[in-house]
This record gives C-alpha cells, sequence and structure tokens, in this order.
C-alpha cells in the first residue's frame, strides 16, 4: 500500500522505515528537509508540503500524522481537510486527546473524509520490535487499512498462546486491535500510558531502596553494599516482576550505576494527567496512577535517585532526553 508520511521524528521516521521493509510505499514530509532527505535517500517519496504530499499520492489516499499532540496535530489535521477529498483517511498516530479525535472525526465526516486514531506504542525501539497499537475508527476503514497495521505490529514472536482466547480478534495477538470507535484507540493508550507512568515509579522506589541499604542511619549489621545492576539483571530472569522497562533499567544501571548523566527532573505527557481526569469521571480510585503523576511533578522540584531512574527509562523506550539544570 501507499501511505503518506507527516512528521519525521523518532517514531515517524522508523514507522516509514518499518514500512518500506514490507514493501508499502511511503510519501514523506517534515518542517526539516534533512530529515526528508535521509528518508528519500532510503527509498521514500520526498515532498516539500502537505499539498506537494497529497498531490503523490493515489486515491483514496491515507496521510499519517506523526506529530506532537496540540496545536502542531490540530492545524495538520485542518490543513489536510482542505486537501484531501472524500473517501480519503487521515491517521493520528501520535499521543492525542481521545476527546479531540472524537470532535476531529465528527468534523472530518462532513466532509466525507475518514479519521483513525492509532495508540502506538514501541519507542525508538519499534522499527525491529515492532509497535504495538490500539486502533479507533471505522471498521471498514481500519479494515482496508489492515496491511498497514500488520506491517508495523511485531506479530505473536514467541510469547506463549493465552488459554482461554478462543473467540477473540486474534489481530491482538498479533499486537495490534481495533478497540472502536473514532477516539477509543486513543483513550486506551492514554490509559496504557497512565500505568506506564505506575509501573515505572514503583521499580524507581525499589531501587531507590536498594540504592540507600547502606545508608550509615542503619545498623552497621543491617547494611548491604548491593550492585543494583545485578539485582536489575537477575530480576531479569525468572523473576515475576520482569518486562520490558526492567529490561531497560538493567542496560541503564550496566552502563551508569549511579546514572550521574540523568538529572532526575521528569516530564509527564499529557495521558498521565488525562488518565486522572478519565478516573475521576468515572469514579475510579486511582491511587497508584495518581502518586505516579504527582512523583513527577515533585521531581522537578528535588531529584532523587528514583527521579534518575525514571529518567533512564524514559530514554530507553523512547529516547527523551531531561534537561542538565534540573528547572
Amino acid at each position: 500500500m501507499q501511505i503518506g508520511m507527516v512528521g519525521l521524528g523518532r517514531m515517524g521516521a522508523n514507522i516509514v522505515r518499518r514500512l518500506q521493509r514490507h514493501g508499502h510505499q511511503s510519501v514523506v514530509y517534515d518542517r526539516s528537509q534533512d530529515a526528508v532527505k535521509e528518508l528519500a535517500g532510503e527509498g521514500a517519496t520526498p515532498s516539500d508540503g502537505l499539498k506537494a504530499l497529497v498531490g503523490k499520492l493515489t486515491k483514496p489516499r491515507t496521510v499519517w500524522i506523526m506529530l506532537p499532540a496540540g496545536a502542531a496535530t490540530e492545524d495538520t489535521v485542518r490543513e489536510l481537510s482542505g486537501l484531501l477529498e472524500s473517501g480519503d483517511t487521515i491517521i493520528d498516530g501520535g499521543n492525542s486527546f481521545y476527546k479531540d479525535d472524537i470532535r476531529r472525526a465528527k468534523f472530518l465526516r462532513e466532509k466525507q473524509i475518514h479519521y483513525v486514531d492509532v495508540g502506538t506504542s514501541g519507542g525508538i525501539w519499534g522499527i525491529d520490535r515492532g509497535y504495538c497499537m490500539m486502533i479507533g475508527g471505522e471498521k471498514a476503514v481500519v479494515d482496508r487499512l489492515d496491511p498497514i497495521f500488520a506491517a508495523l505490529a511485531p506479530g505473536k514472536g514467541d510469547i506463549p498462546e493465552t488459554p482461554g482466547r478462543k473467540g477473540h480478534d486474534p489481530r491482538a495477538e498479533q499486537g495490534y486491535i481495533h478497540a472502536g470507535g473514532n477516539g477509543a484507540g486513543h483513550f486506551v493508550k492514554m490509559i496504557h500510558n497512565g500505568i506506564e507512568y505506575g509501573l515505572m515509579q514503583a521499580y524507581a522506589e525499589g531501587f531507590e531502596i536498594l540504592a540507600k541499604a547502606n545508608a550509615r542511619e542503619l545498623p552497621e549489621d543491617q547494611r548491604f553494599d548491593l550492585d543494583l545492576a545485578d539485582v536489575a539483571e537477575v530480576w531479569r530472569r525468572g523473576s515475576v516482576i520482569s518486562s520490558w522497562l526492567l529490561d531497560l533499567t538493567s542496560i541503564a544501571l550496566a552502563g551508569d550505576a549511579k546514572l550521574d548523566q540523568y538529572s532526575g527532573f521528569v516530564q509527564d505527557s499529557g495521558e498521565g494527567r488525562w488518565t486522572i481526569e478519565a478516573a475521576i469521571a468515572e469514579a475510579v480510585p486511582a491511587n497508584v496512577l495518581s502518586a505516579a503523576l504527582y512523583a513527577r511533578f515533585r521531581s522537578r522540584q528535588e531529584h532523587t535517585f528514583a527521579d534518575k531512574l525514571l529518567s533512564a527509562m524514559r530514554h530507553g523506550f523512547g529516547g527523551h532526553q531531561e534537561p542538565k539544570h534540573g528547572a
């Protein structure tokens, strides 16, 4: 299939590369012409603007937007709405607020342009590992685009089958789902990221306790000088708390046991806040997820080892860079 990609940052460019590996064609655009030239050198068709990109796509056109949530995505959707025609599709693969998806879909429906929201997880590793995708939109449109999603998804890999799944959507075992109507994809991804906050905070706090196990305030016979890199490594293997986040923790600690390269100033993206707002709207007690979000707020005032570990994990899966100055 052919697809247009707007936004060639950490994930957008690698999505194009993975699609090309699977034989799909891409027309690309980014404000950075260096990024466009780089992918053009790898086989993508370059364009110097949205109008040019749309003009190089065959009907029905599909344009994937991979830009930061908010004004950048909003403005791009609006501009594309004036360039695309009936039967074309806009995909938002960023981290937009699900209520914005619902609003945009209604606006585009009046122009008979389809809208699909794709919550995309995989970070900078997705080009090789594949991307876990949570998709919202009309069934017929999502089904038509299935070759794109199937190519981006990680596939079953070596993960054992889950007992009792007979009758469920087989795409979930491949690493992607059609979650429901417009907004459902980003809603599920929003909660995914809220859970991510809680998991990361649990690891971070636990490793800080380990790091301070030799504190002078403790009785001498209760002090332990632990090798945190070894602890992380052994927990990766057979432990009930093993995970990809723990893998990234192990990599970070093996390279820098004190995490001196990280400031401990931990950003939060919109999804963590939106998850808590959804919990409030649904009267769901989200104690852990709320505390994890507030811990990130606190990290901007004082920086602990736990905060540095959060920074290390975020850098590991998403390439995120925290400010060195810490404020």
